[in-house]
């Protein structure tokens, strides 16, 4: 049990806090009902997300093995056997898709497409050169529409595109770590790395940093946002946000981290307080009145 819990990523759980966006901005955070679909819809993605790192960590076990820190996963390893990560990922994946049914049928399709995108993802497209971050940056976007369908909320398009941009910030950003990591080895690894150089890869950052940035600004500072929440100071968060994005990049290109997002975001004290800040600022714009 404890090698198939490792390999089902409970530290990666963090990424579907997003599935609770939408009831933080919908003025519903509080409201006991609201609060338990929401939390059950996230729950739901832990879950779904475990067994897709299963299935991929399955296919790509023969890569995994040369990685000088994948090597040690549960699969790579040897300590889970491959029929019983196989059959924990169905099992998984069955039961979530039923019970995200029961939500709702729009947060079930939601999941099931989540599903197979990434199937997809693992067994091709992750080798399609800028698709492949694309996708990865389309499963945030689905774990926030998700959380909006869960509680049957709107969803700012704003919010969406600030969601795609800062998914794809750190999708391109873990791309070049791993180039950096693994340098000449790299293509063994991943064969989608051939198609990319740390200069191009630089460009991409540069451009999807200030379209987050921007798309945020605008966000904050929409008539139809100020209106919906009741706030004009929401404008006030997007300190955090350029605090937040600059003290990752600072992280990636001095301390050479950034290579596992979740890692580097969890051992940082600095974007921990700077996100916690970002969130009570958030709560207390929109509750406090």
């Amino acid at each position: 049990m404890v090698p198939l819990l490792q390999a089902m990523r409970p530290q990666q759980w963090i990424k579907n806090f997003l599935v609770l966006a939408a009831l933080v901005f919908s003025e519903h955070l509080f409201q006991p009902d609201y609060l338990l679909r929401s939390s059950a819809a996230m729950g739901l993605f832990c879950l779904l997300s475990s067994a897709v790192y299963l299935i991929n960590d399955i296919r790509d076990l023969e890569n995994d093995q040369l990685h000088p820190v994948k090597k040690n996963r549960a699969i790579a390893s040897g300590r889970l056997s491959v029929p019983t990560a196989a059959t924990a990922a169905f099992i998984l994946g069955t039961v979530v898709l039923w019970a995200g049914f029961q939500i709702n049928k729009p947060f079930g399709y939601v999941l099931l497409f989540y599903g197979l995108l990434n199937l997809a993802y693992s067994y091709h497209l992750k080798n399609v050169v800028i698709l492949d971050v694309m996708i990865i940056a389309i499963g945030f976007l689905l774990r926030a529409t998700a959380g909006a369908l869960a509680i049957q909320v709107e969803i700012s398009s704003w919010f969406i595109l600030c969601t795609m941009l800062l998914a794809l910030f750190v999708a391109i950003v873990k791309r070049r770590q791993e180039i950096i990591l693994l340098e000449h080895n790299a293509v063994d690894h991943r064969q989608i790395l051939n198609e990319y150089t740390p200069q191009f890869l630089d460009q991409m950052i540069a451009i999807v940093t200030a379209g987050a940035l921007v798309s945020y600004a605008l966000y904050a500072m929409s008539p139809e946002v100020i209106e919906r929440l009741g706030t004009p100071y929401l404008n006030i968060t997007v300190l955090f946000v350029i605090y937040g994005l600059l003290r990752y990049l600072y992280l990636v290109y001095t301390k050479n981290q950034g290579g596992d997002p979740t890692s580097t975001i969890l051992r940082d004290p600095s974007l921990l307080v700077n996100g916690v800040l970002w969130l009570a600022t958030v709560v207390a714009l929109i509750y406090i009145k």
